[in-house]
């Protein structure tokens, strides 16, 4: 069925190292979000878990495994679309893990499944963070239709290379998701800003579920989960800290005035920048 409008919640989580807690407090996130009339619920990167493991293999399953089960049988119940912001996926060839974004469709079966592309290796201050020590780098870029709705699938750091989400423009994408785990220093920096420019420049809705309290490695994230809007407005935005559901109404009139208003995907000099 074809929807002009989706009633979209996200549920901004502080996962820890205990995944059956973690589980729990998502799908009851998940459920009051439902109850609350959401036709999708999105949850942020490593809902499953967060903790400081050198070895992610061990909490890691082929889909849809035990940290997914859950949320199948709630969009099969609820008839609603869920994105499992990412888990740990095991890798098929026996290597590190996936870290994977999961889109759950009504019927309770996995629509898409995208593997992060971009890994995030970096300092902060004294503390460092090594992603590709732990897991392997996905190689596709994934979109899905929901309800009429194009969504392109990406993951947290993905969100500084503006290249994947012309792809998801080009693809047609009307909505884009960024589940995240995002640093506090590098959240305050930065976060708002990159999905506001990723959302205006793509003339799109970007729905971004954050990660708060302290993740792996002691390292603070920065909440601040948000629904945008393709002209650049924060439609809905969740506070730092708590565990919390903010949502909005997403409504398709919005992408085509701001195309009429600034045409810019249709100004593109395609035949210079290939």
């Amino acid at each position: 069925m074809q929807k002009d409008r989706l009633n979209v919640a996200i549920a901004q989580t502080a996962s820890g190292p205990d995944i059956e807690r973690n589980i729990q407090r998502a799908c009851g996130m998940v459920e009051q979000a439902i109850k609350s009339g959401a036709d999708l619920v999105a949850l942020p990167e490593t809902m499953d878990y967060r903790g400081d493991l050198k070895d992610l293999s061990s909490v890691a399953n082929r889909l849809p495994g035990p940290a997914l089960t859950p949320f199948l049988d709630l969009a099969a119940v609820h008839n609603v679309w869920i994105l499992a912001g990412s888990i740990h996926e095991a890798n098929p060839d026996g290597g590190r893990p996936f870290n994977t974004s999961v889109l759950i469709g009504p019927q309770g079966t996995i629509v898409a499944a995208y593997r992060k592309l971009h890994l995030f290796d970096i300092t902060i201050g004294d503390r460092s963070v090594t992603e590709s020590a732990k897991y392997t780098r996905g190689s596709e870029i994934v979109t899905a239709d929901i309800e009429g709705w194009t969504a392109g699938l990406s993951i947290c750091y993905d969100i500084r290379f503006p290249e994947l989400y012309r792809a998801f423009a080009d693809a047609g994408a009307t909505m884009i998701f960024a589940p995240s785990s995002f640093t506090a220093a590098t959240g305050a920096a930065h976060w708002e800003v990159l999905l506001r420019a990723r959302a205006v420049e793509n003339q799109c809705f970007v729905i971004a579920p954050g990660q708060a309290g302290t993740g792996a490695g002691g390292i603070e994230t920065y909440g601040n989960s948000m629904i945008v809007a393709p002209w650049g407005q924060v439609l809905a935005r969740a506070s730092r800290e708590e565990e919390t559901l903010v949502s909005a109404v997403l409504d398709k009139q919005d992408i085509m005035a701001a195309a009429q208003k600034l045409p810019v995907l249709h100004h593109r000099r395609g035949d210079i920048f290939r």
